[in-house]
């Protein structure tokens, strides 16, 4: 039986992919960096400190990967205190909200910062929605490793046969499944060149995954 969902939220709650675009090819240019769009796309779904530790050792920089991920964070921050159009992804807000009526527990499972999550769930008044929010900046692994959904499953208090995850990005979708959960693949319009191919559904639209169409998965 159907018990809990577990989401990501960049891509698949707030539009910010395109912010974090910006804010991370601000930083390679302080740093004197050029990553390649399939470098780039590589690292979505992943902590932004351990992005940062693979981008010192594939340029070996001398700058420590700390000093990056406040650089990022700096432009970020910018960005997000300046974009009055930053909105949620179409249809979301209804589907959270269908979800919770049905009495659904809903946890948070994302690479972003703890900071960033709380800006974010503040900003949309996301909270009272979600009984958890784990970052994955405050964990050992970052995804594809199935840590989060794992932590993520355990704080729902279900059983991970209860839960599905819903991702946008090939990272995330592995992590869910290395976890042993169903995963939804959100196939984002920011997302791209993401491969869903080991989502149990894919779809582009939050109307295919209603509560009421997703009871027949469970």
């Amino acid at each position: 039986m159907l018990k809990a969902v577990i989401f990501d939220m960049d891509g698949v709650i707030i539009d910010s992919e395109p912010m974090h675009n910006q804010a991370y090819h601000n930083m390679f240019d302080e740093v004197g960096i050029s990553v390649s769009s399939d470098l780039y796309e590589s690292f979505t779904g992943q902590s932004t400190i351990n992005i940062c530790k693979k981008l010192c050792d594939h340029f070996e920089l001398s700058h420590p990967p700390e000093t990056l991920v406040q650089l990022k964070r700096k432009h970020f921050k910018q960005f997000f205190d300046y974009n009055s159009t930053l909105g949620l992804i179409d249809g979301v807000l209804d589907l959270i909200k269908d979800y919770h009526s049905n009495g659904l527990t809903l946890v948070l499972g994302s690479s972003a910062s703890m900071t960033s999550i709380n800006q974010i769930f503040d900003r949309f008044d996301l909270n009272q929605y979600f009984t958890a929010k784990l970052s994955g900046g405050d964990l050992k692994e970052s995804k594809p490793h199935p840590e989060i959904f794992i932590k993520a499953a355990e704080a729902t208090g279900f059983k991970k046969e209860e839960c599905f995850v819903i991702e946008d990005s090939t990272n995330g979708i592995k992590a869910a499944k290395s976890a042993d959960i169903f995963c939804v693949g959100f196939d984002s319009f920011h997302s791209k060149n993401q491969d869903y191919s080991q989502a149990d559904l894919v779809v582009s639209d939050f109307k295919e995954i209603t509560y009421k169409k997703m009871l027949s998965y469970f």
